[in-house]
């Protein structure tokens, strides 16, 4: 039988601006932060969501929804901080959960991925746990490509392919390409407290994958895809008619 004894997190902080106020709007009727900790107690392997906020109205949204709430300091939800330090100071501020002997897997659920499902998490904490890595995120077949179909402007204002060089004509001739999905990351306290300290990447990492088909790939970064996005789950896709 699968333990679901492992802890998840949810970073969400109050001050969006592309979208406002996006961790407590709704999508399919439901808040994106709502979504996210629903998501993480349905996997089979995560029994306690907590949520790192710095905003007092996420924080009664999230426990409505049953998550544990880690209040940050607002220097860690400015919009020029890097998310990792803040991952950090949820590992030092929980002992319970990642002090010495504790938890070794550090699980992140983005609230803005609201298409993502339980076997999302559940396929993420597998890859992990097989493959020698650092860190596991979800990545989809990309619909676009720098070696066809994507292009930079230069200052005479004309286009060229982004990848220097390439000379393809048929999309059969390019590499395919992925791209990220940001709903699921699992990797170690230990790495993540090692890339915030030397101030690193995750992806300068060994960074292994999950696939994640594209009707669950869609990432809220404005109000477009928020309004997709609650489209998609009052009408979810069926697949190719019969």
């Amino acid at each position: 039988m699968t333990e679901k004894n492992l802890t998840a997190l949810v970073f969400a902080r109050g001050g969006s601006k592309g979208v406002k106020n996006k961790n407590i709007r709704l999508a399919g009727g439901v808040p994106l932060i709502g979504r996210a900790i629903s998501c993480g107690l349905e996997s089979r392997y995560v029994s306690r969501v907590v949520v790192s906020t710095d905003s007092p109205e996420i924080a009664d949204v999230a426990r409505q929804f049953g998550a544990d709430i880690l209040m940050r300091p607002p220097e860690l939800a400015a919009d020029d901080t890097p998310e990792i330090q803040a991952w950090k100071h949820a590992i030092d501020s929980l002992p319970d959960v990642f002090g010495p002997g504790k938890q070794e897997l550090f699980i992140s659920l983005p609230p803005t991925v609201p298409l993502r499902v339980a076997a999302d998490v559940d396929a993420a904490v597998e890859s992990f746990r097989k493959t020698d890595c650092d860190i596991v995120w979800g990545i989809s077949p990309s619909q676009t490509n720098p070696y066809f179909t994507m292009v930079t402007i230069d200052e005479n204002n004309l286009t060229h392919i982004c990848i220097e060089g390439s000379k393809a004509t048929r999309r059969q001739d390019i590499p395919k390409v992925y791209d990220i999905v940001g709903g699921v990351y699992v990797t170690t306290s230990d790495y993540v407290k090692n890339c915030a300290n030397n101030k690193t990447r995750l992806i300068d990492g060994r960074v292994s994958y999950f696939l994640v088909p594209p009707e669950r790939a869609m990432d809220i970064d404005t109000e477009y895809d928020l309004y997709l996005a609650d489209i998609l789950l009052r009408h979810p896709y069926q697949g190719p008619a019969a």
